[in-house]
């Protein structure tokens, strides 16, 4: 069954069922190989984190996390991103698919946590922050902590530079920093991505939330190559859910 929303020529469908099948060998080849600690993308040069809440589609349809999400809360289908807030790679790639999600509404977007050990302890420190501040704020404060933190760290695990807190941070917020509730989130999370064995930043997982099916993307992933993932997911009906992979291509949405 297609999505009309996501609807294209055969043509092109054809083409991208192909390309879909084709990678498939190379995801396999590239996991027996040993997955990388972050996508292999360039970082685009002087790149920058648009405002996650100016315009386009509100979060306020969308529940109260954790988990967080960004979008309408009755989309088919969900876009789960396992990130670090140290990451290069998730910096670059936020506003993008921010302003994805804003262009296609049939998607929604989920963080996930996943702290890289060789950017610990920065990227530990900055997801506590982040969860405190949407724990105390909700779900839009959320999302303003994540992108001021991506316009502000230093990354690759140097943190944000020395003095530098977060803005307005409230007395309810700095009591949740003082416990222990944010990092027993934070770890349950990375552990179950690693169950999963996911163990790139950013990966994506996208969810049929009509036929429970899902499909892995590693890296970055292209506007078109979403749509593509989408067309696939949407065409298994409602079977059991059956998970799949496939490699991602480099940054270059909105399409």
């Amino acid at each position: 069954m297609r999505v009309p929303a996501f609807a294209r020529s055969r043509r092109f469908v054809a083409a991208a069922a192909l390309a879909l099948l084709g990678t498939l060998v190379l995801v396999a080849s590239f996991q027996k190989q040993g997955s990388p600690a972050e996508s292999p993308v360039a970082e685009p040069p002087n790149a920058e984190v648009a405002p996650v809440l100016t315009g386009g589609q509100s979060t306020s349809s969308t529940p109260a996390g954790p988990p967080w999400r960004y979008g309408r809360a009755d989309a088919r289908f969900t876009v789960v991103e396992y990130a670090d807030l140290e990451c290069p790679f998730c910096r670059a790639y936020f506003a993008v698919l921010k302003r994805w999600i804003d262009a296609h509404p049939e998607a929604n977007w989920q963080w996930h946590h996943l702290p890289l050990s060789m950017h610990e302890p920065a990227a530990t420190a900055q997801a506590r922050v982040v969860e405190c501040v949407g724990q105390t704020g909700g779900s839009s404060a959320f999302w303003q902590a994540v992108e001021w933190v991506y316009t502000n760290t230093r990354g690759e695990g140097r943190g944000l530079p020395e003095g530098l807190r977060y803005p307005g941070l409230t007395a309810e917020a700095q009591h949740c920093l003082d416990g222990d509730r944010p990092d027993a989130m934070i770890r349950a999370q990375a552990e179950e991505a690693a169950q999963q064995r996911i163990a790139v930043t950013p990966t994506l997982k996208l969810q049929d939330n009509q036929s429970g099916k899902t499909l892995l993307l590693h890296g970055p992933v292209e506007g078109d190559a979403l749509l593509s993932a989408i067309d696939l997911l949407a065409a298994g009906g409602t079977d059991a859910p059956t998970p799949k992979e496939m490699p991602a291509d480099a940054v270059g949405m909105p399409r």
